[in-house]
């Protein structure tokens, strides 16, 4: 197969989709790859290292699209690029099409083939090739958190894990899976007094096993969050619903109930937050203030990382990139984790909760097949 690497548009998203030991795991297995020029710059990988690697470095994005069967991303294709989208070609990448019915509507009018990373799941049900970038975000969140709760830039002027006679900073993370695991780690790793929620008792008594002693974890409920937030100086969102738009946790009303100058950090922000005011940020511009409570909501918030984002994502998609490459989206819907990954085909939606979420027709992935 013909595998394209695209060079990342968004602001601020230095990631790259395939490091250069991917680009010779995949010539190694005989497919052919062509990586667009300095697509590996921003993460630190240079054009020589992939033609080492056994890469053909193209100098547009139109020539990627043009020459490969599959083009794989990291962030989802953006306006400029829908018009290069080729029939039949299968796009590899995060799409978060719950979260945007225009990209999901343009998308469809390409009559590509869309095979979004965050809705793969293995055979536990967890969602392996979104892991290592919720890891990375989680982590942020509470650096990132930590940050902003400075005065310098408009928070309490608090120190996330105080200093000897003094107090620690009040942490409540809402979600219990992957980034709120790593949210809280770091958040106690701090020094912070923390509460983690999640609505799944089994997933309650894991994290009671594994989280340090000024950790606790309870059950979410509307009531106790609305209690929460009034002692909280930080606040992660951490909830996911695969595939799905993330459900709205924290109102406007609740806000002014916070403490001012308190921050949220909203990592669910690419399925369109968890919050009633968040909205998509960027790294040059990553905060907003309402009702006196600071808004962290950067859209790519691994993109700050690359170099440790596009090493953790290239360990995970590329197998996966493999069996497409190898055997062909078809065959590879045989496995069925992986098939819940394939979010439409040509232009069918194929993956009910972003039909749901739009109230667009839904078609049955088996019957397409």
């Amino acid at each position: 197969m013909i595998v394209g690497i695209l060079k990342e548009i968004k602001p601020q998203e230095n990631r790259v989709c395939m490091t250069p030991s991917g680009v010779d795991m995949m010539k190694r297995k005989g497919h052919t790859v062509y990586v667009e020029k300095n697509a590996g710059m921003g993460s630190g990988f240079d054009d020589q290292q992939y033609i080492e690697a056994g890469a053909t470095i193209l100098d547009t994005p139109k020539e990627i699209y043009g020459i490969s069967d599959m083009v794989m991303h990291v962030k989802e294709p953006q306006p400029a690029e829908f018009a290069m989208i080729k029939k039949g070609q299968i796009l590899f990448t995060y799409l978060h099409l719950a979260a945007d019915k225009d990209l999901t509507l343009a998308l469809l009018k390409t009559g590509s083939i869309g095979i979004a990373y965050e809705t793969i799941e293995d055979n536990k049900g967890g969602l392996p090739l979104l892991a290592p970038m919720s890891e990375v975000a989680g982590r942020l969140a509470a650096q990132q958190g930590a940050k902003y709760l400075e005065r310098t830039f408009g928070g309490r002027g608090l120190l996330l894990g105080g200093v000897t006679g003094t107090p620690s900073a009040d942490v409540l993370v809402i979600g219990g899976g992957v980034v709120g695991i790593h949210a809280a780690k770091v958040a106690c790793g701090m020094g912070a007094n923390v509460i983690i929620l999640d609505m799944n008792i089994d997933r309650l008594r894991y994290l009671s096993e594994i989280m340090p002693a000024n950790c606790q974890s309870l059950m979410s409920s509307p009531a106790l969050i609305r209690e929460l937030v009034k002692k909280a100086d930080l606040v992660i969102g951490a909830v996911l619903v695969a595939g799905a738009k993330a459900p709205k946790l924290i109102t406007r009303n609740m806000l002014q109930t916070m403490k001012k100058g308190s921050v949220i950090v909203d990592v669910a922000i690419d399925q369109g937050g968890c919050f009633e005011t968040s909205k998509p940020t960027t790294h040059n511009d990553p905060v907003y203030e309402i009702d006196g409570v600071i808004h962290y909501s950067v859209a790519n918030m691994p993109g700050a990382v690359p170099l440790t984002s596009t090493i953790a994502l290239t360990n995970a998609t590329l197998p996966y990139a493999l069996k497409i490459a190898d055997m062909g989206w078809k065959s590879v819907c045989e496995d069925k984790g992986f098939a819940k990954g394939i979010n439409y085909i040509g232009n069918k939606l194929v993956c009910k909760p972003v039909a749901d979420a739009f109230n667009i027709e839904y078609s049955a992935l088996e019957i397409l097949i």
